[in-house]
Protein backbone atom coordinates (compact mmCIF):
# COMPACT_ATOMS: atom_id res chain seq x y z
CA UNK A 1 0.00 0.00 0.00
CA UNK A 2 1.01 3.44 -1.02
CA UNK A 3 0.42 5.10 2.75
CA UNK A 4 3.00 7.91 2.99
CA UNK A 5 5.93 7.86 5.82
CA UNK A 6 4.64 10.95 7.28
CA UNK A 7 0.75 9.98 7.01
CA UNK A 8 1.45 6.31 8.94
CA UNK A 9 3.67 8.29 11.09
CA UNK A 10 0.94 11.14 12.17
CA UNK A 11 -1.59 7.50 12.37
CA UNK A 12 1.18 5.37 14.74
CA UNK A 13 1.72 8.49 16.83
CA UNK A 14 -2.06 7.73 17.83
CA UNK A 15 -2.80 4.41 17.47
CA UNK A 16 0.68 2.08 17.93
CA UNK A 17 0.76 -1.02 16.96
CA UNK A 18 -2.81 -1.08 15.65
CA UNK A 19 -3.94 -3.57 13.12
CA UNK A 20 -6.34 -2.01 10.81
CA UNK A 21 -8.44 -4.61 8.96
CA UNK A 22 -9.92 -2.20 6.85
CA UNK A 23 -6.13 -2.65 4.81
CA UNK A 24 -7.27 -5.83 4.01
CA UNK A 25 -10.47 -5.14 2.82
CA UNK A 26 -10.52 -2.00 1.33
CA UNK A 27 -7.22 -0.53 0.93
CA UNK A 28 -7.79 1.24 -2.03
CA UNK A 29 -9.85 3.75 0.18
CA UNK A 30 -7.37 3.13 3.72
CA UNK A 31 -5.00 4.75 1.38
CA UNK A 32 -6.90 7.58 0.10
CA UNK A 33 -8.46 8.29 3.69
CA UNK A 34 -5.12 7.78 5.32
CA UNK A 35 -2.55 10.02 3.28
CA UNK A 36 -5.03 12.61 3.41
CA UNK A 37 -6.47 13.21 6.79
CA UNK A 38 -2.87 12.13 8.41
CA UNK A 39 -1.02 13.48 6.20
CA UNK A 40 -2.35 16.29 4.00
CA UNK A 41 -4.89 17.74 6.45
CA UNK A 42 -2.95 16.50 10.07
CA UNK A 43 0.34 18.61 8.79
CA UNK A 44 -2.12 21.68 8.10
CA UNK A 45 -0.51 22.93 11.06
CA UNK A 46 -3.57 24.89 11.98
CA UNK A 47 -3.85 23.01 14.90
CA UNK A 48 -0.99 21.06 17.55
CA UNK A 49 -2.28 17.43 18.21
CA UNK A 50 -4.26 17.63 21.73
CA UNK A 51 -6.11 20.50 20.90
CA UNK A 52 -6.48 18.97 17.44
CA UNK A 53 -7.86 15.65 19.21
CA UNK A 54 -10.02 17.26 21.06
CA UNK A 55 -11.84 19.25 18.73
CA UNK A 56 -12.36 15.97 16.52
CA UNK A 57 -13.69 14.14 19.67
CA UNK A 58 -16.32 17.07 19.98
CA UNK A 59 -17.65 16.63 16.36
CA UNK A 60 -17.71 12.97 16.19
CA UNK A 61 -19.75 12.86 19.47
CA UNK A 62 -22.25 15.78 17.28
CA UNK A 63 -22.05 13.33 14.44
CA UNK A 64 -23.15 10.19 16.44
CA UNK A 65 -20.03 7.81 15.49
CA UNK A 66 -19.74 5.83 18.36
CA UNK A 67 -17.54 3.54 16.86
CA UNK A 68 -15.32 6.34 15.44
CA UNK A 69 -15.67 8.04 18.97
CA UNK A 70 -14.29 4.80 20.83
CA UNK A 71 -10.70 4.58 18.25
CA UNK A 72 -10.10 8.01 18.46
CA UNK A 73 -10.83 8.32 22.10
CA UNK A 74 -8.06 6.17 23.04
CA UNK A 75 -5.99 8.14 20.20
CA UNK A 76 -6.26 11.04 21.99
CA UNK A 77 -5.63 9.55 25.14
CA UNK A 78 -2.14 8.40 23.87
CA UNK A 79 -1.14 12.05 22.75
CA UNK A 80 -1.92 13.57 25.82
CA UNK A 81 -5.39 14.52 26.08
CA UNK A 82 -6.07 13.67 29.94
CA UNK A 83 -9.05 11.68 31.39
CA UNK A 84 -10.09 14.94 32.88
CA UNK A 85 -10.38 17.02 29.77
CA UNK A 86 -11.69 13.88 28.11
CA UNK A 87 -14.83 13.72 30.51
CA UNK A 88 -15.00 17.22 29.95
CA UNK A 89 -15.65 17.36 26.23
CA UNK A 90 -18.59 14.81 26.94
CA UNK A 91 -20.03 16.81 29.50
CA UNK A 92 -19.84 20.01 27.70
CA UNK A 93 -21.81 18.26 25.06
CA UNK A 94 -24.86 17.36 26.90
CA UNK A 95 -26.20 21.36 26.55
CA UNK A 96 -25.52 21.63 22.85
CA UNK A 97 -25.94 17.56 21.85
CA UNK A 98 -28.45 16.34 23.89
CA UNK A 99 -27.96 13.88 26.88
CA UNK A 100 -29.88 11.68 24.44
CA UNK A 101 -27.25 11.63 22.03
CA UNK A 102 -24.50 11.57 24.50
CA UNK A 103 -25.60 8.96 26.65
CA UNK A 104 -23.56 6.26 24.99
CA UNK A 105 -20.61 8.20 24.41
CA UNK A 106 -20.50 8.76 28.81
CA UNK A 107 -20.58 5.04 28.93
CA UNK A 108 -17.78 4.58 25.99
CA UNK A 109 -15.83 6.93 27.85
CA UNK A 110 -16.37 5.67 30.79
CA UNK A 111 -15.55 1.97 29.57
CA UNK A 112 -12.24 3.01 27.84
CA UNK A 113 -11.01 4.82 30.89
CA UNK A 114 -11.60 2.29 33.38
CA UNK A 115 -10.07 -0.13 30.47
CA UNK A 116 -6.19 1.83 31.36
CA UNK A 117 -7.00 1.48 34.63
CA UNK A 118 -8.50 5.23 35.39
CA UNK A 119 -10.40 5.00 38.66
CA UNK A 120 -13.84 6.38 38.35
CA UNK A 121 -15.28 8.67 39.37
CA UNK A 122 -13.20 11.26 38.70
CA UNK A 123 -12.22 14.44 40.51
CA UNK A 124 -14.64 16.54 40.56
CA UNK A 125 -14.92 19.96 38.26
CA UNK A 126 -18.46 22.03 39.64
CA UNK A 127 -17.49 25.04 41.04
CA UNK A 128 -20.88 26.18 41.57
CA UNK A 129 -23.94 25.42 43.50
CA UNK A 130 -28.20 25.52 43.08
CA UNK A 131 -27.85 28.97 44.98
CA UNK A 132 -25.05 30.32 42.36
CA UNK A 133 -25.51 28.84 39.19
CA UNK A 134 -27.72 31.21 37.87
CA UNK A 135 -25.65 34.25 39.19
CA UNK A 136 -22.06 32.50 37.59
CA UNK A 137 -24.03 31.56 34.75
CA UNK A 138 -24.95 34.89 33.63
CA UNK A 139 -21.96 36.78 34.70
CA UNK A 140 -19.60 33.92 32.23
CA UNK A 141 -22.27 34.48 29.52
CA UNK A 142 -22.17 38.90 30.06
CA UNK A 143 -18.47 38.08 29.78
CA UNK A 144 -18.67 36.32 26.41
CA UNK A 145 -21.58 37.94 24.42
CA UNK A 146 -21.58 41.10 26.41
CA UNK A 147 -24.67 43.35 26.21
CA UNK A 148 -26.56 41.13 23.52
CA UNK A 149 -27.29 39.26 26.59
CA UNK A 150 -29.74 41.87 27.85
CA UNK A 151 -31.42 42.07 25.00
CA UNK A 152 -31.76 38.36 24.74
CA UNK A 153 -33.75 38.78 28.00
CA UNK A 154 -35.47 42.07 27.59
CA UNK A 155 -36.62 40.82 23.48
CA UNK A 156 -37.65 37.30 24.94
CA UNK A 157 -41.61 36.42 25.16
CA UNK A 158 -42.80 36.09 28.60
CA UNK A 159 -43.50 32.64 28.35
CA UNK A 160 -39.71 31.70 26.88
CA UNK A 161 -38.09 33.58 29.52
CA UNK A 162 -37.58 30.19 31.69
CA UNK A 163 -35.27 29.53 28.39
CA UNK A 164 -33.35 32.03 28.65
CA UNK A 165 -32.89 31.64 32.62
CA UNK A 166 -31.98 27.71 31.20
CA UNK A 167 -29.56 28.98 28.74
CA UNK A 168 -27.97 30.86 32.07
CA UNK A 169 -28.39 28.67 34.66
CA UNK A 170 -27.96 25.54 33.08
CA UNK A 171 -25.84 25.61 30.09
CA UNK A 172 -23.24 28.39 31.43
CA UNK A 173 -23.67 28.11 35.22
CA UNK A 174 -23.88 24.26 34.94
CA UNK A 175 -21.46 23.67 32.63
CA UNK A 176 -19.23 26.63 31.52
CA UNK A 177 -18.02 27.10 35.16
CA UNK A 178 -16.86 23.72 35.48
CA UNK A 179 -12.55 23.70 35.71
CA UNK A 180 -10.83 21.14 33.67
CA UNK A 181 -11.35 22.81 30.42
CA UNK A 182 -10.59 26.82 30.07
CA UNK A 183 -13.11 29.28 28.61
CA UNK A 184 -11.26 29.00 25.30
CA UNK A 185 -11.67 25.32 24.83
CA UNK A 186 -15.06 24.62 25.52
CA UNK A 187 -16.03 27.57 23.47
CA UNK A 188 -13.88 26.14 20.66
CA UNK A 189 -15.41 22.44 21.48
CA UNK A 190 -19.29 24.48 21.18
CA UNK A 191 -18.18 25.73 17.56
CA UNK A 192 -17.08 22.34 16.60
CA UNK A 193 -20.46 20.47 18.11
CA UNK A 194 -22.60 22.72 16.49
CA UNK A 195 -20.65 22.80 12.99
CA UNK A 196 -21.12 19.14 13.09
CA UNK A 197 -24.38 18.75 13.94
CA UNK A 198 -25.63 21.12 11.10
CA UNK A 199 -28.58 23.66 10.69
CA UNK A 200 -27.84 24.80 14.06
CA UNK A 201 -25.92 28.12 11.69
CA UNK A 202 -28.08 30.81 14.00
CA UNK A 203 -26.42 29.55 16.66
CA UNK A 204 -23.06 28.44 15.30
CA UNK A 205 -23.02 32.77 14.14
CA UNK A 206 -23.60 33.43 17.99
CA UNK A 207 -20.88 30.93 18.96
CA UNK A 208 -18.25 32.41 16.21
CA UNK A 209 -18.91 35.55 17.59
CA UNK A 210 -18.04 34.15 21.25
CA UNK A 211 -15.09 32.66 20.18
CA UNK A 212 -13.38 35.79 18.62
CA UNK A 213 -14.72 37.66 21.93
CA UNK A 214 -12.53 34.55 23.90
CA UNK A 215 -9.50 35.00 21.78
CA UNK A 216 -10.12 31.67 18.93
CA UNK A 217 -9.99 34.14 15.84
CA UNK A 218 -10.81 33.42 12.14
CA UNK A 219 -7.36 31.41 11.71
CA UNK A 220 -8.32 29.38 14.66
CA UNK A 221 -11.83 28.98 13.29
CA UNK A 222 -10.30 27.96 9.77
CA UNK A 223 -7.81 25.68 10.82
CA UNK A 224 -10.24 23.98 13.35
CA UNK A 225 -12.68 23.15 10.33
CA UNK A 226 -10.23 22.06 8.64
CA UNK A 227 -9.27 19.41 11.44
CA UNK A 228 -12.68 18.61 11.20
CA UNK A 229 -13.30 17.91 7.53
CA UNK A 230 -12.20 14.62 7.28
CA UNK A 231 -14.78 13.43 10.30
CA UNK A 232 -17.74 15.69 8.87
CA UNK A 233 -17.72 15.87 5.70
CA UNK A 234 -17.55 18.99 2.97
CA UNK A 235 -20.95 20.05 3.17
CA UNK A 236 -21.26 20.65 6.92
CA UNK A 237 -17.18 22.38 6.56
CA UNK A 238 -18.27 24.70 3.82
CA UNK A 239 -21.02 25.73 5.85
CA UNK A 240 -19.05 26.49 8.83
CA UNK A 241 -16.40 28.32 6.11
CA UNK A 242 -19.46 30.72 5.30
CA UNK A 243 -20.33 31.24 8.51
CA UNK A 244 -16.82 32.52 9.56
CA UNK A 245 -16.31 34.43 6.65
CA UNK A 246 -19.94 36.66 7.38
CA UNK A 247 -18.91 36.45 10.96
CA UNK A 248 -15.19 37.83 10.52
CA UNK A 249 -15.70 39.71 7.26
CA UNK A 250 -13.48 42.54 8.73
CA UNK A 251 -10.95 40.71 9.71
CA UNK A 252 -10.98 38.71 6.29
CA UNK A 253 -11.03 41.92 4.25
CA UNK A 254 -8.20 43.41 5.98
Amino acid sequence: MAISEEAQRNHDALFPNYVSTLKVTDPELIEVFDNWAFGEVTNDGSLDVRPRLMAQLAAIIACQALNEYRAMLGGALNVGVTPVEAKEIVYQAVPYVGMAKVFDFLHITNEVLQSIGIQLPLEGQSTTNPDTRFEKGLEVQKGIFGDRIDQMYSQSPKDQLHIQKYLSANCFGDYYTRTGLDLKTRELLTFCMLAALGGCEPQLAGHIAANLSVGNDRQVLIGTVTQLLPFIGYPRSLNALRMIDQGTSHQSSE
